[in-house]
């Protein structure tokens, strides 16, 4: 696809997004796009989660490298019955 045709389509979905934005009613939806709006542009998400999400990731990285890690159908049997 040629780069005009691929701007053209670009172009279009954003008339698209635009036609389907002036017809919502629904105000939820309306301050979920002013706030994606006014949010920062490319956040890093690890910036964003909790000091004890971080703390658990760097442990389960630390386990993998550690090779203490269960293969997925032991992991699957195991947790089972909240699947």
């Amino acid at each position: 696809m040629g780069v005009k045709l691929k701007e053209l389509n670009f172009e279009r979905e954003k008339l698209e997004i635009i036609k389907w934005v002036t017809g919502l009613k629904d105000r939820d939806a309306i301050e979920k796009l002013r706030m994606l709006r006014d949010s920062p542009k490319k956040q890093d998400w690890w910036n964003e989660i909790a000091d004890e999400e971080k703390t658990a990731i760097d442990k389960g990285i630390e386990d993998i490298k550690a090779g203490r890690v269960k293969p997925h159908k032991e992991a699957k049997k195991l947790y089972a019955k909240w699947l």
